[in-house]
């Protein structure tokens, strides 16, 4: 088929590619036709080698050896086994040129790319679609139109994918009219568009761009072909024009599946699930089958929504109708199942998925991440990277992981795995690492990582986030008056709380006030919890609650919560049993940790009655506390402790070490009086993690501990003394903060256990 469309005028891989092309039909295999070169060589079944040399003899098959190369990001070896097989004129199969051309595109690595296609291009005549969609869509990425225009042209068939691309590129170049006639030659040549065509792989995200086109296809009325209705839905739905799209969707009298699908993806992709719901409701009642990227894009909504009962009679649905074949429906129940909560469905969802590709391993490594099994999300994780590439949103659900439970060598290796496919800086996989650094306990890493590339609002507010955590209220002040960025209301949280955990109240007043007077963010609550707990932890107990009283919005538990800490740390009953009244009298509170504040407030004034009630409502309610786990990174491997874990193989060892700090506390009248918030909230998990620490590391090297739940006064206090005694660092991240315990002091400066001095500017 001829396709008017012409390339632009730029450089190519070479310039008359078209003279070379013959009429032989390409197998599945491409073979070299160069000499053989002198070499002791034995041909086995399916292509295995033996190569004679006086080094060593390699029995793997040639394809096998670059496909794991490519795998591991390793182009140079890959190409340099490659080019040793054109000597040997062995056969080169066609899934190794795709690995081959993935990773060079992956890695931008355009010299590389030209090489590649050189080798195929002089072997064949025609390309097959998998081997000619790889091709597209590396010269796409590498911006050369002129290739990509060759590669299109030598396609002994194409499938919507390939003319998406193709579109796409065009498109993204400013060739609007090219791209405009690429998408009616595709309409003629019978390829359906899909919910990817028209915008593609190219405009989300670019305002700009979707503003020319938006323009363009506003000024040439398209008349009434569904077909170019549809994809008029997908660009303005891909714009955030969504009302204009239900404009187009309003005016089509025949609506297809293509058409209810593009306006439901479109209402989700826009953060409106309600809307998408109710779409879909509508096409039930017109009587349209759904398809299989319908029941994908309500499956999305619903999890969005928490729809779970919706979302498990489209589960029933896509099984009677045989849609559950299709991965992209799969996929979505992964997703679904996880934020619901029951990633063991979704788990099951996964096993049965026959081809999993990158986005079904994704899926599940966040499901297991955010149902906090961070362990599990990077066993997959490992599992996945034997037979799939890993791409950048892959990478920051398993760094999150890492982040969670303290995982600092695995994030290491997997940064350095980044960089070495050509991910390290892609899309938000730098801030992913940034805050992998920063949950890890490791600023300087961090400090480096936010230095070394180009810093959005979210990079800043993370390693302000960090300084918080840390109560390095200076240091917060300092990064803030460098951002380059209009901060936004999450930037004036972290600010705020680490003014409070540095004992910094007018610092903390000034930037409260601030944030309206010259920046127009007004404050939401947690805004106000801040200042509450900033006035707290200094004693200003008084002025904390005549601030509450004087909120223009109604205060939640969060900041009632904030004043009940602080009346706890100062030993303000009358204040403080105003507070918990409040707590209670609210229908349900929203986190176990209110329960346990108010238990260990009730119990430091020695009302155990109110201890005994508050616990019975915890029973009534169904309350339930998440078993204190730690983890600690021994060797580049995570180890877990439960609370009270009998079943460690080194349980014996580690009980040890922890009785003869026990008696040596005892010796210097350490008294540890354990509360009900201990019981509740820690749970003391990492004394286990760190004993395991000080037996299989080496004297004088730091341990790292991660746990899930707070930490006790009572287990802070006994680490401070560990420290001292075996003169290591040892740092302990909770819910709250991160502690650093060095010659028997913490980073946190007892913040949380004991009044804070308010600290001049």
């Amino acid at each position: 088929m001829a396709v008017s469309a012409k390339p632009p005028t730029v450089a190519s891989c070479h310039s008359d590619l078209s003279n070379s092309l013959h009429r032989n039909c390409m197998s599945n295999t491409i073979k070299f036709s160069i000499s053989l070169r002198t070499c002791k060589l034995s041909l086995k079944k399916n292509n295995e080698i033996s190569v004679a040399s006086t080094d060593s003899i390699d029995t793997r098959d040639p394809n096998s050896v670059i496909c794991d190369l490519c795998l591991s990001g390793n182009l140079e070896q890959a190409l340099t086994q490659l080019n040793t097989m054109k000597e040997l004129q062995l056969t080169v199969d066609e899934e190794t040129f795709i690995s081959l051309v993935e990773l060079c595109e992956r890695k931008r690595a355009e010299p590389e790319g030209c090489q590649v296609y050189s080798l195929i291009s002089n072997s064949t005549t025609h390309l097959s679609i998998r081997l000619g969609n790889s091709l597209l869509s590396m010269f796409v990425r590498l911006r050369n139109l002129v290739d990509a225009w060759y590669v299109f042209g030598k396609m002994s068939e194409r499938d919507v994918f390939s003319w998406n691309v193709l579109i796409g590129g065009y498109a993204k170049a400013g060739y609007f009219d090219e791209a405009l006639n690429l998408y009616h030659r595709m309409l003629w040549d019978g390829q359906r568009p899909d919910v990817y065509t028209f915008p593609t792989c190219e405009f989300i995200g670019d305002e700009r761009l979707g503003k020319v086109v938006h323009g363009y296809a506003a000024k040439h009325d398209f008349g009434k072909d569904v077909s170019i209705s549809n994809s008029l839905i997908q660009l303005y739905s891909s714009i955030g024009a969504w009302e204009e799209a239900e404009k187009v969707f309003t005016r089509v009298e025949s609506k297809d599946v293509v058409s209810w699908t593009s306006m439901i993806s479109g209402y989700e992709n826009n953060g409106l699930p309600e809307k998408a719901v109710e779409i879909y409701k509508k096409m039930e009642t017109e009587g349209v089958e759904p398809d299989e990227i319908t029941i994908a894009s309500v499956l999305s909504a619903c999890a969005s929504l928490g729809r779970l009962d919706m979302g498990i009679e489209l589960h029933e649905f896509a099984k009677r109708t045989g849609l559950l074949s299709y991965v992209i429906v799969t996929n979505a129940l992964i997703d679904l199942y996880s934020k619901c909560k029951l990633i063991d469905k979704a788990l099951e969802v996964f096993q049965l998925i026959p081809n999993k590709n990158v986005i079904s391993w994704t899926s599940i490594i966040l499901g297991l991440r955010i149902n906090n099994r961070s362990v599990e999300a990077l066993s997959f994780f490992r599992r996945m990277k034997a037979s799939l590439m890993p791409n950048s949103i892959t990478l920051i659900s398993v760094l999150s992981a890492c982040g969670r439970i303290g995982a600092l060598m695995t994030g290491k290796e997997i940064h350095a795995y980044a960089l070495r496919i050509g991910l390290g800086f892609d899309g938000f996989l730098p801030n992913a690492l940034l805050d992998m650094y920063v949950r890890c306990g490791r600023m300087d890493i961090a400090c480096n990582q936010f230095n070394s590339h180009e810093k959005d609002i979210a990079s800043w507010n993370t390693l302000l986030t960090g300084y918080a955590e840390r109560g390095q209220g200076k240091d917060a002040i300092e990064l803030f008056n460098k951002m380059d960025v209009k901060p936004d209301a999450v930037t004036f949280i972290s600010l705020l709380c680490a003014c409070g955990r540095s004992g910094m109240v007018a610092n903390g007043l000034d930037y409260f006030n601030r944030m309206t007077e010259d920046y127009g963010l007004a404050p939401n609550v947690k805004h106000y919890a801040c200042v509450v707990d900033l006035l707290g932890r200094a004693g200003k107990l008084e002025e904390a609650h005549r601030f509450i009283e004087k909120m223009p919005i109604k205060p939640d538990q969060a900041i009632w919560g904030a004043l009940l800490n602080a009346c706890r740390i100062h030993k303000q009953v009358e204040l403080g049993e105003v507070a918990a009244q409040h707590i209670l009298d609210m229908d349900e509170p929203e986190s176990v940790g209110y329960y346990g504040l108010l238990c260990d407030f009730y119990a430091d004034i020695g009302k155990w009655d109110e201890v005994g009630r508050v616990k019975k409502l915890m029973r009534e309610k169904g309350v339930t506390v998440d078993p204190g786990c730690s983890w600690v990174e021994v060797k580049g491997s995570i180890h877990a402790f439960l609370t009270g874990d009998q079943n460690h193989p080194q349980v014996k060892e580690i009980s040890a070490v922890l009785d003869g700090f026990y008696e040596k506390m005892e010796e210097v009248g350490f008294d540890e009086v354990d509360g009900p918030k201990a019981e509740i909230l820690c749970g003391h998990s990492e004394r286990l993690a760190i004993g395991f620490g000080l037996i299989n590391t080496a004297p004088g090297m730091p341990i790292r501990v991660t746990k899930n739940l707070y930490m006790c006064e009572n287990c802070h206090k006994m680490v401070k003394f560990i420290s001292k005694v075996v003169r290591r660092e040892i740092g302990v991240r909770d819910t709250e903060s991160f502690h650093l315990f060095k010659d028997g002091s913490c980073s946190c400066g007892d913040a949380g256990y004991k009044p804070k001095t308010e600290t001049t500017r």
